[in-house]
């Protein structure tokens, strides 16, 4: 799908005045996006509007020193793809945007009353503009009539949804013939004409006005520790089923950590210079002024971006651990915090780490062995077999193992004497000869009295009744007396 380049909604400091570029589709630089895909009443964009409203600055004496200001625009995004919408120039070139109040208020000396218009580009008169009327913490509906979107020819004809975010208060309406918006507004499905577009669509949202003399961040503390953090962890149980709900996860970070954005400025009243007057807000306050804003469509969006699939009751199956980044974003002056927070869910185990093994030679049959040095399994490895092996030895009761990479046997790792893989050296106190029997020598050499020797495992009864070493890193049948040694 393809949405139109929308006009940049912008408001001047000094004229306060609303204005609007590429103002009619006829004009503007489409970009497209394609919708693809073979089911056109499934073709969604999300479309997002983005206003801030400054309040207008007022000095100590109460007078109205800097007029208040609008900027913004409307995006919609399609599988990650962004586009800005189009709007239409209201009257003497000034965008077609209305601002009114919400509630009655006094801003310097002036009352305010509900409903008051602070700006109006809409109608056939002189534009009305009182940017001087808006008021920090105030509550404004702005309404946005005649917004356009160009999908492109390519999606002509196309049924198409276009979506509000939830979180926030916005709507549609429309009195355009064959779109329906839905009963709260925040969705609106119709047909594209023959080149692909929509118009005459309203948008309405309402706002509150920022303070932009208070030029402080939220930030995240920890709950437990009352420490200042930049990122977190939190731990969470799977059900039987070793599931987890998206519902739950904003809340336990609710529990964990809390933002907190200072109020009071250098120039305020109740700053008395030793800053024992501040004044703060948090999150976790009723009806906050630093809402945590994240969503469950944004929770379960960034879950399915890591590879974990959510269905459609907001369940997924929980892995071990798992990342989570919340927002909290300030009703006072507009400034946002985000929390990266890592999950552990405490009753999934974590998923081994594959170890690097290099193979070694079984010199000596070998038994298996835990970490405690206490036989695991019925079996053993025979000589002469190749296993692999994590490379640095462990020492269990005063003794050098191999750990076997990636094996258990009922769930206990697995270990074997590093004897029987690298030997040991001895020293001959006697001459000896090297035997392959008990009573056939394997060669004529003699080794002599002095000489180390390396041996490999416990020594081997022969049918003599005698021991016998296994010597030489081969398969060849070398054995030498124990009793040598």
């Amino acid at each position: 799908m393809a949405v139109a380049p929308i006009a940049t909604v912008a408001v001047s400091n000094n004229s306060a005045v609303v204005q609007a570029a590429d103002a009619t589709n006829s004009t503007s630089d489409f970009s497209h996006i394609n919708l693809g895909g073979s089911q056109p009443e499934k073709y969604v964009a999300n479309v997002n509007p983005s206003f801030t409203l400054n309040g207008a600055t007022v000095n100590s004496n109460n007078q109205i020193v800097a007029d208040g200001n609008l900027t913004g625009s409307v995006t919609a995004n399609v599988g990650g793809v962004t586009a800005t919408a189009n709007l239409v120039d209201g009257v003497h070139g000034k965008s077609d945007v209305k601002l009114s109040s919400v509630s009655a208020y006094t801003i310097g000396t002036q009352s305010v009353a509900a409903g008051t218009t602070i700006y109006d580009g809409t109608t056939s008169g002189p534009a009305t503009s009182h940017f001087n009327l808006v008021k920090a913490g105030q509550k404004y509906t702005i309404t946005i009539p005649q917004v356009g979107f160009n999908f492109g020819a390519n999606n002509a004809g196309k049924k198409v949804t276009l979506a509000l975010p939830k979180n926030i208060d916005v709507k549609f309406s429309s009195n355009r013939s064959g779109w329906a918006v839905s009963a709260d507004g925040k969705t609106a499905t119709g047909i594209l004409d023959n080149n692909g577009t929509v118009n005459g669509l309203t948008i309405t949202e309402t706002v509150t006005a920022f303070d932009a003399s208070n030029v402080n961040n939220p930030v995240f503390y920890n709950v437990a520790t009352g420490e200042q953090v930049n990122d977190g962890t939190a731990m969470v149980l799977a059900n039987y089923n070793g599931q987890l709900n998206i519902s739950n996860l904003v809340s336990t970070v609710k529990s964990n950590f809390v933002a907190i954005q200072r109020t009071t400025t250098t120039g305020d009243n109740n700053q008395n210079g030793s800053e024992n007057q501040n004044q703060f807000v948090s999150s976790n306050d009723p009806n906050s002024q630093l809402p945590i804003v994240t969503t469950q469509a944004e929770v379960k969006d960034q879950l399915e971006k890591a590879g974990i699939k959510v269905d459609a009751a907001g369940n997924f199956t929980a892995p071990h651990s798992f990342k989570l980044t919340v927002k909290a974003t300030s009703d006072i002056n507009g400034k946002s915090a985000e929390l990266p927070v890592t999950f552990t869910v405490a009753n999934v185990a974590a998923p081994k780490t594959e170890e690097k093994g290099v193979d070694k030679t079984i010199m000596h049959n070998a038994y298996y062995y835990d970490k405690d040095g206490q036989r695991v399994g019925k079996g053993k490895i025979t000589r002469y077999e190749t296993v692999s092996v994590v490379e640095k030895t462990v020492s269990i009761n005063g003794q050098s193992y191999y750990k076997l990479a990636n094996t258990t046997i009922d769930g206990k790792d697995v270990y074997v004497n590093a004897d029987n893989i690298d030997g040991t050296k001895r020293t001959l106190k006697h001459n000896a000869y090297v035997y392959a029997t008990s009573k056939k020598r394997a060669n004529k050499q003699v080794l002599k009295k002095g000489t180390e020797v390396t041996t490999y495992g416990a020594p081997y009864t022969f049918k003599n009744g005698k021991k016998y070493y296994k010597i030489n890193n081969d398969k060849v049948k070398t054995y030498v007396k124990a009793s040598n040694f």
